[in-house]
C-alpha cells in the first residue's frame, strides 16, 4: 500500500478485523479524577482546531421518556467525531440531563486504555461472534435514565456525506435487547456537519433530531435498522441542504473563538472603507 495516494484512505474492513487483534474487554466506569482531567483536555482539543462549534433542536430532548436511557447516533466520517461526542454530552447534553454518564465504544480501545475511566469501552469487530461479548455488555449499560449512550451505527468512518446510510446491526441488536431487558430506551439522531463557513478555520454544526421511544419488543431488527438508515438520511441532507442555503436558523453557538488581531484588523478596515464609500456615494 503507497501511503503517498489516497485512494486507500477508507475502507470497508474494521481496524481489529483488519489488524487481527484481540480487544481486551474493559468495563466502562466514571472516575471523577480522568473526567476532570478530561473536561479540561477535550474542550481544549476542540477549541484548538475549530473557529466554533453551534448546536440546535436540543430542547427535542425533553420530549424523551425521562426514566428511560438515551442512544444518541450520529455519522462517522473523521477522526474528531469521539472527542467531540464527550463534549456534546458535557458541554450540550447536561443543559437537560443533568449529570449525563457517557457510554461510548471504542474498536482498538487498548491503544487508549485510560478511556475506560470517562464512560467508553471496547468493541472487537474480528467476527460476529467476538462482538456478541461487548455488545451484550453495551445492553447492560443502558439500565439507567442518566445514561447517554453514543453509537456510530455506521461502525465505520465513511467519507463526509456517504450516500446511501448502512448502518450494521449492532444498533438494533442494542435497542431490541434494552427493551426486553428494561422495558424501553430512547433513540436520538445527531446530524453533525464539519465545514468551513466565513471563518480561516473549519466549524462544527450539531442538530439534534425528535427522539424515539422505543418500547416494543417484537420489532424486527431488519426492518427497524432499514427505517432508520433512510429516516437518517433524509435528516442529514435537510441539514446539509440548510447549510448550504445559508439557513443557520435555530442554532446557538457553544463557543466561538476571539477575533485574532489580524482578523480584528480586516474588519475594521473593512468598515472603515465602507463608511467612506456612503460619503462618496452621497457626494
Amino acid at each position: 500500500m503507497n501511503s503517498d495516494t489516497p485512494q486507500h484512505m477508507y475502507s470497508a474492513v474494521p481496524p481489529t478485523k483488519m489488524r487481527n487483534r484481540e480487544e481486551k474487554f474493559r468495563e466502562a466506569k466514571n472516575s471523577p479524577f480522568w473526567h476532570f482531567v478530561g473536561d479540561i483536555v477535550f474542550p481544549k482539543m476542540i477549541e484548538a482546531r475549530f473557529y466554533s462549534v453551534m448546536y440546535k433542536n436540543l430542547e427535542r430532548l425533553e420530549k424523551r421518556d425521562t426514566t428511560r436511557a438515551t442512544i444518541f447516533y450520529a455519522p462517522h466520517n473523521n477522526w474528531w467525531d469521539g472527542v467531540l461526542a464527550y463534549n456534546i454530552v458535557y458541554r450540550i447534553i447536561k443543559k437537560v440531563i443533568k449529570k449525563p454518564r457517557f457510554r461510548f465504544m471504542i474498536e482498538e480501545m487498548n491503544r487508549f486504555p485510560l478511556f475506560q475511566y470517562v464512560g467508553c469501552f471496547p468493541i472487537n469487530k474480528k467476527s460476529p461472534q467476538a462482538s456478541m461479548k461487548f455488545l451484550r455488555y453495551a445492553v447492560t449499560t443502558l439500565k439507567d435514565p442518566d445514561i447517554a449512550f453514543w453509537i456510530f451505527p455506521q461502525g465505520i468512518i465513511r467519507p463526509p456525506m456517504y450516500r446511501p446510510e448502512i448502518f450494521q446491526s449492532g444498533l438494533a441488536y442494542i435497542v431490541k435487547e434494552a427493551v426486553k431487558q428494561f422495558g424501553g430506551v430512547n433513540l436520538v439522531p445527531v446530524a453533525i456537519n464539519y465545514t468551513f463557513l466565513r471563518q480561516d478555520r473549519p466549524e462544527i454544526l450539531i442538530e439534534f433530531g425528535e427522539p424515539r421511544v422505543v418500547n416494543d419488543p417484537s420489532l424486527n431488527r431488519k426492518d427497524f435498522t432499514h427505517m432508520l438508515e433512510r429516516e437518517f438520511e433524509h435528516f442529514l441532507d435537510k441539514q446539509q441542504s440548510d447549510i448550504s442555503s445559508a439557513n443557520f436558523e435555530g442554532y446557538h453557538y457553544l463557543y466561538r473563538q476571539k477575533l485574532k488581531w489580524w482578523r480584528y484588523i480586516e474588519q475594521k478596515l473593512k468598515a472603515k472603507g465602507l463608511k467612506n464609500k456612503e460619503i462618496i456615494d452621497l457626494k
